[in-house]
């Protein structure tokens, strides 16, 4: 039998899993709750890999939850279906036809694909939305928007029911109205208001930047809230990013330990974040 040379990425690779044992450990029975969008999703190549991930991460004793987003798929449908929009203060009016438009694409098209990578990766992922066990109840956001909805009642028991099963749970942000409407709901608003009601050990917003960054345009590492707040106010952090931040806390304040905002056009990004020392994105805590 021939000796193998030793390889220095081998070892690279032991030594990397040998200093990932005290994470492993740290999130054995957490509940990580991970807004997939952007890039992650936007390519069949990084829907793979961000797969796999998720099944690894079940694997060392986490229980992910996948809440998905899906405009771009949402547009494209809309444009092919000739179903024209109409905007206020540049926000969607979502009218009966375009909510029809957008149930069937996240919780079919969108959901499904993500369901179908999992559990090509040996992971046994099912695919609801927040109508579901009336997991998300919502209230109309504005009657100018139509069918747009915020978060008022949670109902988790459906998806620790679905862990006691070992299932991962892949959330299509639609919310069920008081009176049988479906309403639509911002992806990152669903993620948070979901992490809130498990009280997750940790919410991961997964976006097309690198993070929070500060005024020389460099990644902050580590926040608190208040610190979030001071840098909304002084401008720093602005446009796309601000309704973020203000997921990140309000989940937080709703019992979330910490939300890290990260790069999710970086590979294994979560795990970088979960299991490394330094992580791979901008870490929010409370005060």
């Amino acid at each position: 039998m021939r000796k193998q040379d030793m390889n220095r990425d081998w070892i690279a690779t032991a030594r990397t899993l040998s200093q990932a044992v005290p994470y492993l450990q740290r999130y054995t029975d957490a509940i990580v709750v991970i807004k997939l969008g952007g890039h992650a999703m936007g390519s069949d190549e990084a829907m793979e890999v961000f797969a796999r991930d998720v099944v690894l991460m079940q694997q060392v004793g986490v229980n992910p939850v996948i809440v998905h987003g899906g405009g771009p798929m949402i547009n494209a449908m809309l444009d092919k279906l000739g179903i024209e929009s109409s905007f206020v203060n540049g926000k969607r009016v979502t009218d009966q036809a375009t909510v029809e438009v957008v149930e069937m694409v996240l919780s079919g098209l969108v959901n499904k694909r993500i369901v179908q990578a999992i559990n090509r990766q040996g992971g046994k992922a099912i695919g609801i939305s927040g109508k579901d066990a009336n997991l998300m109840v919502c209230d109309q956001t504005n009657a100018d928007l139509g069918f747009v909805g915020t978060p008022a009642e949670m109902n988790p028991k459906v998806l620790h029911a679905l862990f006691d099963k070992n299932l991962i749970p892949v959330i299509a942000p639609l919310g069920a109205g008081r009176n049988g409407e479906t309403f639509n709901v911002n992806g990152d608003t669903a993620a948070g208001a979901i992490a809130a009601s498990l009280k997750a050990d940790r919410l991961l917003l997964l976006t097309d930047v690198a993070g929070v960054k500060n005024a020389d345009g460099e990644v902050i590492t580590e926040l608190k809230a208040q610190q979030i707040r001071d840098l909304t106010t002084e401008g720093v952090i602005a446009g796309g990013m601000i309704p973020k931040t203000e997921t990140a806390l309000d989940a937080i304040e709703g019992g979330v330990r910490a939300v890290v905002i990260l790069d999710g056009r970086a590979p294994n990004a979560c795990l970088l974040e979960l299991f490394t020392e330094h992580g791979a994105g901008s870490l929010i805590r409370g005060d």
